[in-house]
């Protein structure tokens, strides 16, 4: 049987492990940081129709903004951490924080902003089959 650590030995290595682990995150000299990193979860067509239904994770950077797009069917989301605003074409902007939902029509034209602490959404993307995911709006 190994010989127990002592309690500063523990914190340590603990601190020693969270160092590395934050230098990895970090992006390297030169590099910056993404503003969004999406995930898909999963991917499933809609019954009868030329539609399939992407869930997915989005998550935005501090003070990130990733620039007006829209998507060919509705996008619907849930705040999971950290908050931000929705900038949707006709609508005031609605600000979002965790526990918060927010839909957007097919085809109309939105943004994203985080705030200081970043942002993660649960997203449902409903496109339609063989049109690009998103498309940058003027």
């Amino acid at each position: 049987m190994g010989t127990p650590m002592t309690a500063g030995v523990a914190a340590a290595f603990i601190a020693i492990a969270c160092a590395g682990t934050l230098e990895a995150q970090s992006p390297l000299a030169g590099e910056t940081a993404q503003p969004l990193k999406r995930t898909f979860l999963q991917t499933f067509d809609v019954p009868g129709g030329d539609y399939q239904t992407i869930i997915g994770t989005s998550e935005f950077a501090p003070n990130a903004s990733i620039g007006r797009h829209s998507h060919p069917g509705p996008e619907g989301g849930y705040v999971l951490r950290g908050g931000g605003t929705i900038l949707v074409d006709g609508q005031p902007p609605l600000a979002l924080q965790a526990g918060q939902t927010y839909k957007v029509a097919p085809g109309v034209a939105h943004d994203v902003r985080s705030g200081a602490e970043g942002m993660t959404l649960i997203v449902t993307w409903v496109v339609e089959k063989g049109k690009p995911f998103a498309s940058p709006a003027n």
